[in-house]
């Protein structure tokens, strides 16, 4: 029998790891939203993010809260080179050519970084800032990192659809992400925007490492472990839907912490239940149509 506490404790658990999995998964949708490349690359951009806030916090200079804006920076960086020097380059071809061409980007990148940094863990602490814990009753609690990282998850998904809603830049995005042909006879410079939204994309995956660090151990095969998961919400929320990023993110995240409670490692099954199941009965995903 399921005592009620820990139930609770592994509902707050979920919803945790859900905040984290949106910051993944959210950089990914805007870039199949809006370019439709499927980009493989996404899990290792995300791992350069939080080694960032490795070098900023061992190497001194600033801490964490300057490894995160070095992140941003770097990650969106290095995605504005990719997009401009290779993907440029095959928008016109077939799927396939997309998908090896960012699959390569992954062994490139995770290799350039274990021969940087080596192969070993890192770990590293929270701010200080935030080294508290938040109880609700006795004997459910959550670290107040663990609450600033879920308040980012809602702050970061508002900020996106605050953009793609009220700004000239976000109306821009929508009218090229539904018809780029006719955006191009407007005068849209539809090259220098698909460069933007790869550089904002990459930026989020280096922000989501960034926040991520202090949760788990960075190392150069973080990349791989949190993509799957990160397409797995893409496919369930549906294929360029913010709404559907953080919907299936949460839901994810909450079949990973209380499927484990009622048998072990069905936490890790769920999630892959759930996407059969979506695919079979509602291919298209639970926001499927629903315009980025």
């Amino acid at each position: 029998m399921v005592s009620t506490g820990l139930l609770i404790d592994q509902v707050i658990t979920g919803i945790s790891i859900g905040s984290t999995l949106f910051l993944i998964a959210v950089g990914l949708s805007l870039i199949f939203g809006v370019l439709e490349v499927l980009n493989f690359a996404h899990g290792a951009l995300y791992m350069i993010g939080a080694y960032m806030v490795v070098v900023a916090i061992n190497d001194s200079l600033g801490g964490f809260w300057v490894g995160v804006v070095l992140a941003i920076l770097t990650v969106g960086l290095i995605g504005t080179v990719i997009e401009m020097g290779f993907l440029r380059r095959v928008y016109e071809r077939e799927e396939l050519d997309q998908l090896l061409l960012t699959f390569a980007f992954v062994l490139i990148i995770t290799d350039g970084v274990r021969n940087v940094f080596g192969s070993g863990s890192n770990v590293i602490d929270p701010p200080a800032l935030f080294r508290f814990d938040i109880v609700f009753t006795q004997g459910v609690s959550i670290p107040g990192y663990r609450a600033f990282v879920i308040l980012m998850s809602f702050v970061v998904m508002g900020a996106i659809f605050a953009v793609l809603r009220v700004t000239n830049f976000g109306r821009i995005v929508r009218a090229t992400s539904s018809d780029r042909d006719m955006a191009l006879l407007l005068g849209i410079n539809v090259p220098r925007l698909y460069t933007a939204v790869f550089f904002i994309g990459a930026a989020l995956a280096g922000l989501g490492g960034a926040l991520v660090a202090p949760l788990q151990s960075v190392t150069p095969e973080l990349g791989n472990q949190v993509i799957i998961n990160a397409f797995v919400i893409v496919v369930i929320g549906g294929l360029g839907s913010f709404g559907g990023a953080f919907v299936g993110a949460y839901l994810i995240g909450l079949m990973i912490a209380v499927g484990s409670v009622f048998a072990a490692g069905a936490g890790q099954l769920f999630p892959f239940v759930a996407l059969i199941v979506v695919l079979l009965v509602k291919p298209e995903g639970l926001f499927g149509g629903v315009e980025a």
